[in-house]
């Protein structure tokens, strides 16, 4: 009896502390967004869906879907089309694509904060590098930061260049995986670059593409150290994503009921991603070459 509940043993430690840090919170969440709190009341009243009302009646929630869709609908295919790219050229084993490697890798492990305040100096209207460098070149300093039209782009720009190097060493693993065999026929029946890339490189990399999908979609509805270390949301809320509006409706305003509605929410939405990519694109996902 002892033997068969050894095995089980082994996982409680893991098992809890994932309901403690993931599951506990979740059920509390949902709990708090049918109820009206402000982190210092004794009490809870129980609300119904109001909160959710709240927020699907605030023309602020909409703006912030609308930003935080336009970020992942532009971020997530450069990111991953770039990534593509660099790994095929980055497959080699030779020490300068090692390299290469570890140095696009690298802005993946540092610190997010380190990293936006950097590319706030860099983007700084009066005295950043970038418009330093379109001074010389006779360009007007541009309003990077300031500007509605522009900033959304300069935070995809730098969240592609943050988290480019993860996808690149993904992508590179899954190119090694591809039997050489396939290469060297297609190689001897005439093929071109073009036509062996998409015929062979990109079906037999697909389980990878699905993957780095899945998971860049719901890093870029979860993006918020960026927007507010370099734009808190603004200029005039062009910037302002869900997790942003989160933060602050629970924790700056502590409607923390509403807050949880938000999160609940942002949960579904990301629940419902993930089922359209698996019935739209994870029927084209083969697993064997």
């Amino acid at each position: 009896m002892v033997r068969k509940l050894l095995p089980y043993l082994y996982i409680v430690p893991l098992m809890a502390f994932i309901a403690v840090f993931t599951y506990i919170p979740i059920v509390t969440s949902i709990n708090l967004s049918f109820r009206e709190w402000d982190f210092l009341s004794p009490t809870m009243p129980f609300v119904g869906l109001e909160n959710y009302k709240l927020l699907l009646s605030s023309t602020e929630f909409w703006n912030s879907l609308r930003v935080t869709a336009l970020f992942a609908a532009f971020s997530v295919p450069l990111r991953l089309g770039l990534a593509l790219l660099i790994a095929s050229w980055l497959t080699s084993d030779r020490f300068e694509t090692r390299l290469l490697r570890g140095a696009f890798f690298l802005p993946s492990v540092t610190s997010t904060v380190s990293i936006a305040v950097v590319f706030s100096w860099v983007f700084a209207t009066d005295y950043g590098v970038a418009n330093e460098l379109l001074k010389r070149i006779g360009v007007d300093k541009i309003p990077w930061l300031q500007d509605p039209r522009i900033a959304l782009w300069v935070l995809i720009l730098v969240n592609t260049w943050k988290q480019i190097g993860y996808d690149i060493v993904i992508y590179i693993a899954g190119l090694q995986a591809i039997p050489d065999e396939l290469y060297d026929a297609a190689s001897v029946d005439g093929g071109g670059r073009f036509h062996v890339f998409r015929r062979i490189t990109l079906p037999l990399v697909m389980p990878t593409t699905y993957f780095l999908l899945v998971i860049s979609v719901i890093e870029a509805f979860q993006v918020f150290t960026i927007v507010s270390v370099m734009t808190h949301g603004g200029p005039a809320s062009a910037t302002d994503m869900l997790v942003n509006m989160l933060y602050r409706v629970g924790f700056v305003l502590f409607d923390i009921g509403t807050g949880s509605a938000l999160a609940v929410l942002l949960f579904i939405i990301l629940i419902a991603l993930a089922l359209i990519k698996s019935r739209v694109i994870g029927r084209k996902v083969h697993y064997e070459a």
